[in-house]
């Protein structure tokens, strides 16, 4: 079988830049071991996240290094037989988030973040999957006043973004929300996101619209790459897809590719859980409610409310460990009533993340025909409709609509 170009990964971000390709003419086939959707994109917290324009840093304060030093936190845990293999990572991390570092992250995010929603609405009407997103924000909720206050006064600091947001005091969170705790002092309505109540869904649509447009998805082995004679082979159940150009937009699988032909990427994986609850009778979570502090969101899904927890840095082939979900449900039973849990067991997840907080976007410098999309970290999922057209635009030889050289691969070298 052969294309002009093969995508390796049926993600948000790989089906997102196989859609921004096809839509620039170019044939191609799609790829993954398993079904559109089922992976890292399944299980987010479902959050287009246009609010999002400072990156998440390492914590730079003596005070947030030593409550994490413990151990007990709910919104980050290690294991601690990781640590030592992590340490390198993690002090790399830790000095790209000093002001300057955390400055030009921020920079160089913006452009994506600023069209992240538009280019999501680019996709999904035709797509016919309108029903799955809703335009009414998601909400930060505090229970204590202290807490609150500096999120008002970190709020008001973002003015120069042009953020639309309203802040809510403990009689309007509660009117708006129904059944929260009456611990609840009050909140932030950010307005410019949109939310999503299947991203795995979400994604499973892109690739339908994708096939009905002329392109082809099929189940392959994506580790089997190879260059041959100045072409990109992949091993597939329909035999052998052979392609001019080939993007590796694997996510948390793409070091299986890039190591062995010789890039050193800094590529690291945060892990990261959810569970479904049932609702009780007479509640509607009527949007996503982060709980900043305890670093968790509840979404309201198809599948039920969902539980989306923080970071846990541990090996990426370990077990799942229970140890954060149980905390975060802890305190999400404490911010608003939680039925049964509705899984047998909690998924596991993992993303995909640069110690720079940047994705790598672009060509693979040594190896002609081969291009890079991953390591968009927490925000795949608002991504990739971007990323992918920035992607399609530079492989095309179109005028990209912002300056890619923040997200080279070669950046690290």
């Amino acid at each position: 079988m052969h294309c002009e170009t093969i995508v390796l990964g049926a993600g948000i971000v790989g089906v997102s830049t196989a859609l921004q390709l096809q839509a620039r003419g170019r044939k191609v086939v799609l790829i993954d071991r398993q079904q559109p959707g089922n992976g890292t994109s399944h299980g987010n917290a479902g959050l287009i996240e246009r609010a999002s324009v400072i990156p998440y840093a390492f914590p730079r304060q003596l005070s947030s290094l030593l409550r994490y030093a413990g151990n007990q936190q709910s919104d980050v845990r290690y294991s601690l037989k990781y640590l030592p293999k992590a340490s390198p990572w993690l002090l790399q991390y830790w000095r790209y988030s000093g002001t300057k570092g955390l400055a030009a992250a921020t920079r160089a995010m913006l452009p994506l973040v600023e069209h992240c929603v538009s280019e999501h609405d680019l996709l999904s009407a035709p797509a016919g999957m309108d029903h799955l997103i809703q335009a009414s924000g998601w909400v930060e909720a505090y229970n204590s006043s202290p807490a609150f206050a500096k999120a008002q006064r970190d709020a008001a600091a973002l003015m120069d973004y042009g953020l639309n947001y309203e802040i809510l005091d403990r009689d309007q969170m509660h009117a708006r929300q129904p059944g929260l705790h009456s611990s609840v002092v009050g909140g932030i309505h950010w307005l410019d996101p949109k939310t999503v109540s299947d991203p795995g869904g979400l994604t499973r649509g892109y690739a339908e619209l994708f096939i009905k447009r002329g392109g082809m998805f099929v189940l392959g082995d994506a580790l089997s790459l190879r260059q041959r004679v100045g072409k990109w082979e992949v091993q597939s159940e329909q035999g052998l897809v052979i392609a001019d150009e080939a993007v590796v937009a694997l996510g948390p699988q793409a070091r299986g590719i890039f190591e062995p032909l010789g890039y050193d990427i800094p590529l690291a994986i945060k892990r990261g859980y959810h569970m479904h609850y049932a609702a009780l009778p007479g509640t509607r979570l009527q949007q996503p409610l982060l709980d900043p502090v305890g670093g968790y969101v509840l979404a309201p899904m198809v599948g039920g409310i969902r539980l989306t927890t923080g970071i846990e840095f541990a090996d990426s082939q370990d077990p799942v460990n229970e140890i954060q979900l149980r905390r975060c449900e802890a305190l999400a039973r404490a911010f608003y009533p939680l039925g049964e849990r509705l899984d047998a067991e909690p998924w596991l997840g993992r993303r995909p993340c640069l110690p720079d907080m940047c994705p790598v976007i672009g060509p693979a410098p040594r190896h002609k025909g081969l291009w890079f999309n991953f390591g968009h970290a927490h925000h795949g999922l608002t991504l990739g409709p971007v990323c992918g057209r920035l992607l399609a635009e530079l492989m095309t030889g179109a005028a990209p609509f912002t300056n890619p050289a923040p997200y080279s691969a070669e950046r690290f070298n």
